[in-house]
């Protein structure tokens, strides 16, 4: 696989370093401080959650990672040598290509527009370039650049000025241009924004794969960006270009894709000037059961990704063949909130789109691409179950458990992006914290979206879509999104805390315990045996164990339950805020020990504090008693 453009933006040798030694240095204290009682049997509940969702999430993205390898490494360059031998041959009789642009900067206009006419006079097709500009000044970039190239006789540039609606219109607009042309049979048409620099052999190495494969619809290649921005925006796309390349590359092997990126994407042009696919780039929406029906103001690439998806067409990812994007944030000095807009954005045209194309089933494209389709939306809920887990764990059972969970993120993310770095051909140590990043946040909000998937904004040409326009209907419309959201989530939240055992369900004693109501009563034998409940408690390890208010009672059944055996970490008991008496019989007078370490006589009421605690042996362990009063009853006869 051919190495990165040079003009690739990445962090500095100083940024690096800096997070070397952050990194170094919370993995130290991680390891130093790591309590022992982490890996108690108290934390089994923890390790299953975290460990059993991360197998399954780690183990289909090995398999990801597997086809890719398998991709890059032996499928691909067989077909690269094929399309390679093609030679002249392989190079379709007509070439056309869309370029849209929208208020982009002249400095960037001329390079795209310099690269792209360097690239189709080098290539030697005729060739007609339709530029779908906003206004006079991008005419007048062009045509420096090509008065610069001495107007090349086989190239045609037309000018189209687009509405200010979206992009859409303006690539409808183009494909009908294209139609009335009735280009040739073999001809293909490249679409690529304005912002996008074309590097040296593109068209070359990648439009012969058409004449290749007769069943191949459209194609996309490999990206790059030239950021302007700090180094953590620089990092936070290339990142994000290294996980698509992993994906794309997987996809592949079954011939389909799971988006046709509009920065460069290569189509028959047959294909792209069917009335049908014109129509669905100008006018896609969707019905839907709470939003209506709603048209789609970006997410062009999903609709054309969809049509030839529906129309049983194959797709092609070239890992080799790189295009570059000019790439900077809404706002640079803002990249939490720049990253939220963008990323809504997109999972925003992922949403809207998959939903339909699950709907075809597996057999227009394959069980892995329909399956990897579900599993974009089983992936927003599975990524969150780690950190929830691990926060409720936490919370309410043992606070050390976040050093086990840090170290947990160091050590997975540490693997994901060592992999992603051996495929991406660099490797930076800020993908560490940003791949952490993008998974979590990137599922906070593709959960949010997914229940307002119809508002739609469009940042640079600061358009909004897709909601109703009468305001009553807005606000019925949010208020059920807010609804469903919030239920979802308590659902979850609820199952997890079940799961972890920070919620248990009561057993038949906790419930007799819980039922009672009124004053308690005097008489120590009507009051429940609780020895059976406590003993459970203890064998489960649970740390911590706080009794509930009233009066309880134990017995010698407390020491028959437990047995020999270990009985766990449980080493605290502690009464409830509102009060708690603990009536333990004579008989266990000899393993009880107040304050001062000295046994109790019968019939004595002892009140043990957090600082003033009493002890009650068990065997091999010592119970340290908090928070409440013990009465130990009166010997009879």
């Amino acid at each position: 696989m051919s190495s990165l453009p040079k003009h690739t933006s990445v962090a500095s040798k100083a940024t690096e370093l800096t997070t070397l030694a952050l990194l170094l240095s919370l993995l130290i204290v991680l390891v130093s401080e790591l309590p022992s009682e982490v890996f108690s049997p108290a934390s089994k509940s923890f390790f299953f959650a975290i460990g059993a969702v991360g197998a399954w999430r780690y183990s289909w993205w090995f398999v990801q990672a597997l086809r890719s390898v398998w991709y890059n490494r032996r499928v691909f360059p067989q077909m690269r040598a094929e399309a390679d031998a093609l030679g002249e041959s392989g190079k379709p009789s007509e070439l056309y290509v869309l370029c849209t642009s929208f208020r982009i900067d002249p400095d960037v206009c001329f390079r795209v527009y310099d690269a792209l006419i360097e690239e189709t006079r080098h290539y030697g097709v005729p060739t007609t370039i339709f530029a779908s500009v906003s206004d006079q000044t991008d005419v007048d970039i062009i045509s420096h650049v090509l008065q610069e190239h001495r107007w090349p006789s086989h190239i045609e540039v037309r000018y189209m000025f687009q509405k200010g609606d979206g992009k859409r219109s303006a690539m409808a607009e183009v494909l009908r241009a294209i139609s009335r042309r009735a280009p040739a049979p073999d001809a293909v048409l490249v679409s690529m924004d304005g912002d996008i620099l074309l590097e040296p052999g593109t068209l070359e190495r990648s439009l012969s794969f058409f004449a290749l494969r007769d069943d191949l619809g459209a194609l996309t290649t490999n990206n790059s960006a030239i950021v302007t921005g700090n180094d953590a925006t620089k990092e936070w796309y290339d990142l994000r270009y290294a996980q698509r390349h992993l994906v794309m590359s997987s996809m592949s092997v079954s011939e389909r894709l799971l988006v046709l990126t509009g920065r460069y994407s290569a189509f028959r042009a047959d294909l792209a000037t069917h009335p049908d696919f014109i129509d669905m780039v100008e006018n896609d929406h969707v019905e839907h059961w709470r939003f209506g029906n709603f048209k789609f103001l970006s997410g062009d690439d999903k609709s054309t990704w969809y049509w030839l998806l529906k129309n049983g067409w194959k797709m092609l990812y070239l890992p080799d063949v790189y295009v570059s994007g000019f790439e900077e944030l809404p706002d640079r000095k803002r990249f939490f909130a720049s990253t939220t807009d963008l990323m809504r954005r997109w999972y925003g045209n992922m949403l809207r789109t998959s939903g339909r194309a699950i709907a075809l089933g597996p057999r227009p494209m394959g069980l892995f691409t329909w399956w990897s389709l579900i599993d974009q939306r089983l992936s927003m809920w599975t990524t969150l179950i780690g950190p929830i887990v691990a926060i409720l764990v936490t919370l309410f059972v043992r606070p050390s458990f976040i050093f086990a969970y840090a170290l947990w993120i160091l050590f997975t993310r540490g693997i994901s992006t060592s992999i992603l770095a051996w495929q991406r051909g660099r490797f930076s140590l800020l993908w560490i914290p940003l791949i952490y990043y993008n998974q979590v946040y990137g599922a906070l909000l593709k959960t949010y979206v997914s229940f307002r998937f119809n508002r739609q904004k469009w940042s640079r040409q600061g358009i909004s879509a897709g909601e109703p326009g009468d305001e009553k209907a807005v606000r019925r419309q949010r208020r059920m999104g807010h609804l469903l959201h919030g239920f979802h989530v308590c659902l979850m939240l609820f199952v997890l805390t079940l799961a972890t055992g920070v919620l248990k369900v009561p057993d038949a004693t906790s419930l007799k315990i819980l039922e009672r109501a009124g004053p308690v009563p005097s008489d120590s034998a009507a009051l429940p045996d609780a020895s059976r409940w406590l003993a459970s408690r203890i064998e489960d390890g649970s740390g911590e164990l706080r009794l509930p208010a009233g009066e309880l009672r134990i017995s010698d059944r407390l020491i028959e339950r437990l047995g020999a055996s270990s009985i766990g970490e449980a080493t605290n008991l502690s009464g409830s805020p509102q009060g708690t008496t603990l009536e333990v019989p004579p008989t266990l007078i000899d393993r009880l020990k107040d304050a001062q370490g000295t046994t109790p006589a019968p019939g004595d009421l002892l009140s043990c504090t957090d600082q003033q605690r009493c002890s009650l042996d068990l065997h091999d362990t010592r119970l340290s008693l908090s928070d409440l009063r013990i009465q130990v009853q009166p010997r009879h006869g």
